[in-house]
This record gives structure tokens, sequence and C-alpha cells, in this order.
């Protein structure tokens, strides 16, 4: 080994071996955690990066692509309950090919696959019901793909096709939804649920799909379409119109200095609507006309005539004569159009309702109430025919809420402040606490260096005082490390260097008289004493 690296490692070695009892537990506190931080960084850069291999897995499928991945040696995990088997992302393909080519999982066997299963000698209701199947397989799968979406299951009412029937109705469609834990769905992805389900069935409408969760909350009902029941589409709407008649009357009167209160009546009841409406066509041909013309001529008695009383001839009347008869008749079949239109009228459709506005007289000024009521009365959509109304007042508004919110915002303010105190003040204590640390470890150091000098210097001492003592050199075999002792550096004559080096011998004696008592011992032993 170079001379260069032993020099290196043995500087090392003798720096630690002058380090005091605080210095070495520091230092291997400090090595531990070093170590453990490498460690610990070494296993999770080693760690491989898991990636679903199957989700909404049932219990029996789970187990069955366990007991494959235990044959194969492949680490795995489990999450979602079981429902879901994480493998190293290397694995995920192979694996799906193995469970694949071993019909795993059986659970997912449906969708369009069913209808490769049936036989030439199938029913015409088993295609309807296994078509059925299929459609409600393939939507299921389909919505268990959206995020958020743990499972999904999808039930179809289709009618037969029929003649006999005069009206045909629509199919309608449920869904149920299991989502993932502390997932909810959005109005959104109800909606694009909905949406998907209806598009996928020749003649279901959006109202015709019913969304329902695990925990039996109607996402969106069929006939409605709405997500809730009465009283939320009531308090959404509140909400909407409130927002609306807020947001403008702050800006014309200044935040604080109105109030509104909207009360919607809504209704709970859906119906179908069937309406026909017959209107005539302008400068449209007629679709069938007839004509008919009678004409007589001739002579010879009268042509009937009216008879008098009893059956008596009019007077005057003639037997002989010319007589001539003309008939017109005209028959035409207009065109009538025809409009039949059929309407769903869902729940939640707006009976009444009722805004009232409160403000403040002492701040609002320049501005009257019927201004006020006309913004109102567009904001928030009023129909008179409807039965709506709206109320606004000049009214003086009460100061204690005022004074309790400035109240609760200062001491939000103060609250804050502190934390942001205490915060600062803690990192300043922890920053002070590391900086102590580094100097106190720093001074044990230092110490230790100079605790080395000096015992290198005492021992030096020590061996001078030892050769000068005896008759003959002896070489004395280093010792630990002992404490120094105070050494006079003035000059002292021949006849009191006993004395000093008596006084030296006794200050050594009295800072460690156990090492003192070593030496004296190793030394009375070579002199032979």
């Amino acid at each position: 080994m170079p001379q260069q690296v032993t020099s290196f490692f043995r500087r090392i070695g003798d720096t630690i071996r002058g380090f005091s009892f605080a210095q070495r537990t520091i230092a291997i506190i400090g090595v531990a955690v070093l170590a453990l931080g490498v460690t610990g960084l070494a296993m999770w850069a080693t760690q491989p990066q898991y990636t679903p291999l199957f989700s909404g897995l049932a219990a029996s499928d789970a187990s069955s692509i366990v007991d494959q991945l235990k044959t194969d040696g492949v680490p795995y995990q489990l999450t979602d309950g079981g429902g879901t088997v994480l493998v190293p992302q290397d694995k995920v393909y192979d694996e799906r090919l193995k469970a694949a080519s071993a019909g795993l999982p059986t659970s997912n066997a449906g969708g369009y696959s069913l209808l490769d299963k049936m036989g030439v000698t199938s029913s015409e209701f088993q295609q309807s019901v296994t078509y059925k199947r299929a459609m409600e397989g393939e939507l299921g799968s389909t919505i268990s793909a959206m995020k958020g979406v743990k499972t999904a299951s999808v039930r179809l009412a289709i009618p037969a096709d029929t003649v006999f029937v005069s009206e045909k109705k629509d199919p309608t469609a449920s869904v149920f939804v299991e989502t993932q834990n502390g997932v909810t769905l959005s109005s959104d992805q109800v909606q694009a649920i909905v949406h998907l389900t209806s598009a996928a069935i020749t003649g279901m409408q959006p109202t015709d799909v019913a969304v329902i969760d695990a925990s039996g909350t109607v996402l969106s009902a069929v006939g409605t379409g709405a997500t809730g029941g009465a009283d939320k589409q009531a308090s959404d709407y509140e909400t909407r119109v409130r927002t609306a008649v807020q947001a403008m009357l702050d800006k014309v009167v200044g935040p604080g200095n109105a109030t509104v209160v909207v009360a919607a009546d809504v209704s709970n009841q859906s119906a179908q609507r069937t309406e026909e409406t017959f209107t005539t066509p302008t400068n449209a041909p007629s679709l069938s006309e007839t004509n008919t013309k009678e004409t007589f001529t001739g002579t010879g008695g009268s042509a009937a005539g009216v008879l008098g009383p009893d059956n008596i001839a009019v007077p005057n009347g003639t037997a002989n004569g010319n007589g001539s008869f003309n008939s017109e008749s005209s028959t035409k079949d207009n065109a009538v159009d025809k409009v039949t239109e059929q309407r769903t009228i869902p729940a939640g459709a707006i009976n009444r309702q009722t805004v009232s506005v409160a403000l403040n007289k002492d701040a609002v000024s320049g501005v009257s109430s019927t201004e006020i009521t006309n913004l109102v009365n567009a904001a928030a959509g009023i129909n008179t025919a409807r039965g709506d109304s709206v109320s606004v007042e000049m009214v003086g508004f009460s100061k204690a809420g005022a004074t309790e919110a400035a109240k609760a915002l200062q001491e939000a303010k103060d609250a804050a402040t502190a934390d942001q105190l205490n915060g600062i003040i803690r990192t300043s204590i922890i920053a002070a606490a590391v900086v102590a640390a580094a100097i106190i470890a720093f001074l044990l150091f230092r110490r230790g260096r100079r605790r080395a000098a000096e015992d290198a210097a005492l021992l030096g001492e020590a061996d001078s005082l030892a050769l000068d003592a005896s008759p003959f050199p002896i070489a004395i075999e280093q010792s630990a490390p002992t404490v120094p002792m105070l050494l006079d550096p003035a000059p002292v004559s021949p006849e009191l260097e006993p004395d000093r080096r008596r006084a030296d011998i006794e200050a050594l004696a009295e800072r460690d008289p156990q090492k003192t008592a070593e030496f004296l011992r190793s030394l009375m032993d070579r002199q032979g004493v």
C-alpha cells in the first residue's frame, strides 16, 4: 500500500484515539445514522416498481392469480381489499399472458365473448337474452375503466318488438357504481356514465338511465336526469339565484350592504304529455276536389211545384209549359298540417319563487327600491305569470355582526401571526441547537487535539526526568496519554532543579494519582527497586 495512504489512515487512527468519550459517542451516532440513511436509500432504489396486474377481481380469481404468481416466484402486493394485484412492472405482460392462457380471471369472461358460445340451435329468446347480457358486460367493463370507479354493473330493460301495441316503450337502464375508497363521483362523471349508457342502446334517452352508488345514493333517476331529489334541486336552484343576485348587488351598493334570500317551490312530480296541433297550410293545393252539375230542359207537365192547403194546386197554375232545372255541387278536401308532440315533464320544475332583498339604509344612497327591484327581476328571472314576486326593503343593519366578524378576523390574524412567530422561533431554536452542537463538537475535537499534544509534551518531560534520575540510560516504554502538567518555562538554577522536578511530580500526582502511581511503579521496576 502506498505510503501516503498508510500515513493518511495512521493520522485518522491517531485522531480517533485522541477523541474523548463524548466525541466518540457523537462519532458513533453519526456513523450509525449515515449507515441507516445509505441502507434505506439503497433499499428504496433497488425496490421494484409495482403496477396493477388485474383490478376489481373476485375472491376466487384473486386466489387463483396469487397461486400462479407464487408458482412463478414473482413478488406481488394486494390492495383494495384483495381486489387489485400488483406485480413488478417488468413482469406485467408475461403474467397477463399466462393468466389468459389459464382462463383467468374467470369473472371477467363476459361482454361480446358470450356470443362465441352460442350454438346454431339457440332460440330467438336465448339470442335476445345473450345479446342483452353481452351489452351489459361491455358497458360495465367500460364504466369500470373510469378514474375512481372500482366496479360497475349495468342492467338493461329493452322492450320486445311486437306489432300488437300502438306505442312502443323506450328502453331503460340501471347502473350500479362502486367507487374506490375516499372517491366521490362528480356531476360531470355521472353525466358521462348516463350519456355513455344511453348512446349504446337504440332508442334510449339520457333521461332513461338511473345511476346509483354503493351507499344507495341516487345520482341520476329515470325521468328526471338530474342528480338528487326535489329538495336538493330546490337548494341548488336557490343557491345559484342567490349567488347571482348577491354578486350584482355587491357591485351596485357595495359588499356587506345587501342580503338576499331566495325561496323556490320545486315540483317533485314527473309526467308524460302529448299535444296535437292542427294548422292550415298557406297556398297549398287541395288533396281532392269533386264537382257535380245537373241541367234539365223540356216541355210537358209542370214540374213539381208547391201544393196549397189540403193538397189543392196553386191557383193560376198552368198544366203545360216549358221547364228547366240546374243543380251544381262541389266537394274539396283541403290539406291540414298535424303535429303530434310528446313531452316528458321531469321533476324539478319551478312552480313559484320569491326573492327578498334587504338594503342597508345607512350606507346605500342614490339608489331607489324600484331600480333594485328591476335589477333583481332581470337577474333572478322573475315570471309574474307564474306567481313570482320580489320584495326590496331599506332597513338598518345591525352592527353587532360586523363587530363580531371584525373581532373574529382580528383573532384569526393574531393567531396566524402567533403561529408564524412560533414557527420562526422553533426554526431558530433548531438552527441554534445545530450550530451549538457543531461548536461543541469542534471544541471537543480541538480539546482532544490539544490534550494529545500536552500528553506528548508530558511524556517527553517524564522521560527526561527518568533519564536524569537513573545512573545509566534506560528506555522508558510509552504509556497511555496522561493529563498534562503545567511546566514552568522560566530558567531554573542547578541548585533548584531537584525542587522544581519534585514540584512537577507532585503536581502530576495531584492531577492524576492513578496514572502517576503507574508511571512511578514502571519506573521503579525498570530501575530494580
